[in-house]
């Protein structure tokens, strides 16, 4: 077996017209008070790859245009569409009208393992702070809460790469409804 080059990658490599033409996934993304700009930068390159509706960046979550986001977003943060606000609230009750099922990605009572979960679309998916974890007021407004099953010590994974496990989780199911 041999890799392809990087020519090889670039030849196949949508344009950023294609891409912003390109239909969206029913799926937004809220982060809440996500202090990294290294894991916001990652968190739009993996929105990218599953071609999420739209980030909201919310609260002390850093955005565009920062090289720390630029470096590992490696031009998604162009690409994505995105939104700031200083309330993650307000973007969740908007969403909640607008039809979106709330679901936190999130250590709760209730959280059921993300690869169990029936996930229904239009989908708002939730990660919060890297130490503190999603905010009590917008726990309070989420329909459903998901975690990843830790098997070892450690309660937790790095959010962007909690980030990347659900969200390709969501877009597996949403392929199987279609």
């Amino acid at each position: 077996m041999k890799k392809l080059t990087h020519e090889e990658i670039l030849q196949i490599k949508p344009s950023v017209e294609d891409v912003s033409k390109a239909k969206r996934s029913p799926f937004v993304a809220v982060l809440d008070n996500v202090r990294s700009l290294y894991n916001v930068g990652a968190i739009f390159r993996t929105s990218d790859a599953v071609m999420l509706e739209k980030l909201y960046l919310c609260g002390i979550t850093g955005q565009p245009p920062r090289n720390e986001i630029s470096k590992t977003a490696l031009g998604a943060d162009e690409i994505v569409p995105w939104e700031y606000s200083d309330s993650a609230v307000d973007v969740i009750k908007k969403l909640k009208k607008d039809g979106y099922t709330i679901c936190a990605v999130e250590l709760a009572h209730e959280s059921i393992s993300y690869e169990k979960a029936d996930f229904n679309f239009p989908l708002c998916l939730i990660f919060g702070h890297e130490v503190e974890g999603i905010s009590d007021e917008v726990m309070e407004l989420a329909d459903m809460a998901v975690k990843v099953p830790m098997l070892g010590r450690a309660n937790s994974l790095n959010v962007e790469t909690c980030y990347g496990i659900v969200v390709y989780e969501v877009l597996k199911k949403l392929n199987e409804k279609i």
